[in-house]
C-alpha cells in the first residue's frame, strides 16, 4: 500500500474510500461519495491525546503527523510520499517539502471524503 494510502487508512479506519486516490504528477483527486465525510481534525485531536506524546503539533508537521498515525516519518519515507503526490520542487529542500506534503495530504483528505479546516489545506 502507498504512503498515502496507509494514511487515508489509519485516518478513515473502516469508513475509508475502497481505493485511495493519489495525486500523480499533480493529477486531481476524485472526490468521495456523499455521505463519507469523517472530521480528520477529530479523529487525529483523539490520536494525538491517546498517544501520550508530547509537543507534537499534527496541524502544521507532516512529521508530527506521520508520528501520530504510528507511520515511518523518515526523510527517505517523506521523498517517498512526496514522490507519490507528484511533488515538483526540490526534495534536498526538506523544510519547504514538508510545507508542501502537509498541505497536499490535507487537501487529498478532504476530497476523499475527510472533513478538514480550510487553513490546513492548500
Amino acid at each position: 500500500m502507498s504512503l498515502f494510502g496507509s494514511i487515508v487508512s489509519k485516518i478513515f479506519g473502516s469508513a475509508a474510500p475502497a481505493t485511495p486516490v493519489t495525486l500523480l504528477g499533480g493529477a486531481a483527486p476524485a472526490a468521495a461519495t456523499a455521505g463519507s465525510t469523517v472530521d480528520v481534525t477529530k479523529v487525529l485531536d483523539e490520536m494525538t491525546a491517546k498517544s501520550g506524546e508530547k509537543d507534537i503539533d499534527w496541524r502544521k508537521s507532516i512529521v508530527d503527523l506521520l508520528k501520530i498515525l504510528k507511520l515511518d516519518s523518515s526523510l527517505t519515507a517523506r521523498k517517498g510520499l512526496a514522490t507519490e503526490l507528484g511533488y515538483t520542487g526540490n526534495m534536498g529542500d526538506s523544510a519547504t517539502m514538508n510545507v508542501w506534503l502537509h498541505k497536499q495530504v490535507m487537501t487529498m483528505l478532504a476530497a476523499n471524503g475527510g472533513k478538514v479546516p480550510d487553513q490546513l489545506k492548500d
